[in-house]
This record gives structure tokens, sequence and C-alpha cells, in this order.
């Protein structure tokens, strides 16, 4: 995911909403739940911290690009899939793509994208992306750098969205990918957007999960109401039954590295070609890149109220999915 710089880290203290609701950090069985004003959520809490600490596991070897351990974490996501019941787009879950070296450019790379869909209700063409990258950096030097907040909580919240969605049928499609090489550049996310699987024009919005399982302070940032002002609407509506904080911002053009997020993680795929995009996240914490990203460092109580928020937003998005395509020109 994106680098931080100090600046930002200075912003985010400075900006914060209220203080979110509390609850426990304890599994459980599958529930349904709500908050207030909101429709029944479908939400297994054991099964997103069963999917957080697989994929972060010591055998996932770190999740680099082309290695062992991202083939193990790909056979993971996609019997996740089949057992959601997110279909196929085609006859694989698994969409291969080549990507070229940033320090070479004439060295070729593969990747692999795990893409499935759910079908809408509606005989509407447009279509909702729903996004998290499951690669991280590998192995350095002989240590596991496991990425449990960078990426597998991105992934494991975008399976219980899945869950959620299947449960309780969307109005519009949603395509659901798990991006491979998001660490290379953001290679997975451009692949797809340079060759989805559907028509691009059905392509109206991305929303992006990336690093959602690591915050003291219960701080989920919203990106890409500066770039979209039109989306405020539907993020003031979300917050108003949020389980945690939801500020909004990280997301206008600055000089300083790191303080526009807008294509800092894959998001900016889509953003590129104006495709309205919300990326919610974390801010930059002392586990971000390091070998301390593993489960047992993540703030798990945060991470299944954001999780839920989650489910939440993706589920206003695909209320007001015309209406974005509308104002977005999709």
């Amino acid at each position: 995911m994106r680098l931080v710089s100090s600046l930002a880290i200075s912003a985010a203290l400075l900006v914060t909403a209220c203080d979110a609701t509390t609850s426990s950090s304890s599994p459980t069985a599958t529930t349904t739940t709500a908050t207030a004003a909101a429709p029944q959520i479908t939400f297994d809490e054991a099964q997103l911290l069963t999917d957080l600490r697989i994929l972060a596991a010591d055998d996932m070897e770190g999740r680099g690009t082309g290695t062992a351990g991202s083939e193990r974490a790909r056979a993971y996501i996609i019997s996740r899939f089949e057992e959601i019941g997110i279909e196929m787009i085609g006859d694989s879950y698994e969409h291969d793509f080549e990507y070229n070296g940033r320090r070479d450019p004439s060295a070729t790379y593969n990747g692999t994208n795990v893409v499935g869909r759910i079908e809408g209700t509606s005989d509407s063409d447009r279509t909702m992306v729903l996004t998290a990258h499951y690669d991280h950096l590998g192995m350095r030097n002989g240590e596991i750098w496991n990425g449990a907040d960078d990426n597998a909580s991105g992934v494991a919240a975008m399976l219980a969205t899945a869950t959620d969605f299947i449960a309780n049928p969307p109005e519009h499609d949603v395509v659901v990918v798990a991006f491979d090489a998001e660490e290379r550049g953001l290679q997975g996310a451009r692949a797809f957007v340079a060759n989805p699987p559907i028509d691009s024009d059905d392509i109206t919005f991305n929303l992006n999960l990336d690093m959602i399982a690591m915050s003291e302070d219960r701080i989920l940032w919203v990106v890409g109401t500066y770039h979209y002002p039109f989306l405020m609407p539907m993020v003031e509506e979300v917050q108003t039954r949020a389980l945690v904080n939801l500020p909004t911002g990280f997301d206008e053009p600055s000089d300083e590295p790191g303080a526009d997020w807008t294509p800092l993680s894959d998001q900016g795929a889509f953003h590129e070609v104006g495709i309205p995009v919300i990326y919610l996240g974390v801010d930059f914490h002392p586990h971000y890149h390091q070998p301390s990203d593993i489960y047992e460092n993540m703030t798990l109580d945060f991470f299944a109220d954001a999780t839920r928020t989650i489910i939440d937003f993706a589920r206003e998005a695909d209320e007001r999915l015309d209406e974005i395509g509308d104002a977005g020109g999709r």
C-alpha cells in the first residue's frame, strides 16, 4: 500500500471525527446485525477473523507476487469465492496478466487476479467493482512480511461484503476482484482496467479496501470525495450509522509525497480513466511495511466494526449506483 508522509500523519491527527461506538472483539457465530436505521447485515465475525488469520499466516510467506505463497493465498481466496457463491466471469476465477518491471522496463513478470461476479436483481448494466489486493512483500532476508493489515484485512472484508450481497442480493451487478501485484505499482488493477472482463462502459464505481484492521483511534479514512464531490451524500448517510470514525480527506492534489492517496492504491487505476472511486483505509501505523504486520498486532474490535461499516457502505453504493453513474458520466 501507499507511503505516508510525516505531513500526512500530522494532518490525520488534526482531522478526526467524533468518538465511535465500541463493540466486543470476541468472535461470534454467524449473526445478523444492524446499526440504527440500517438494513439487516449478514455478518460472520468468526469467519472474518479466520480469513484474516489464514491469509496472514506464515505459510503464505508474505504473498509475494509470483511466489508459492501467493499461489497458496490465491487458492484459498478461490475456495472462499466458491463457498460464498460468487460466480466466475468466463471459465476461471483466475485472470492472468503480464507487466513490466519498474527498475528494468524490459523485464516481464506474471501476475494473477482473482475475479468473480454477483448478479444484481435489476436489468441495469451499471456495475460496481469491489476490490482489495491480496499480494504483499513476500520474504526478505529469510523473514516473512506477513501483511496482515496490508492487505489480508481488505481481502477478508471484501469476502464478508460479498457474503452479505449473496444473502441480500444487490440491485446491480457487483464484480469482486482480489488484485495481484499492487505492491509492484498497481499492476493487477491496471491490467484489469486496461482489459476488463465486462464492458468497460458498464463499470460505474470502484470501492477499494486497503488496510482496514489496525487503528487505535478507530479511524477509517474515506478517500475520493475531493475528485467526486457527488459521492459526499452517500458518505454522509453511512456516517450517520457507522461504528467507526469516517473522516474524508487525503485526496487533494499535493506536492508533498504521500499526502494524496488517490493514486497510491488500486483505486488509482480506475480514477485515471474517470471511473468514480472511494478508497477506505486506515492511516499510517508502526506495523506498515514491517515484519510486525501480523494478525496478533491487529485491533480486531476495530476491524470487525470497520467491516460492518464497509458492508453498509457497499450496500449504500449499490442503492445509489444509478445516480453515481449519472453524475459521473458513466
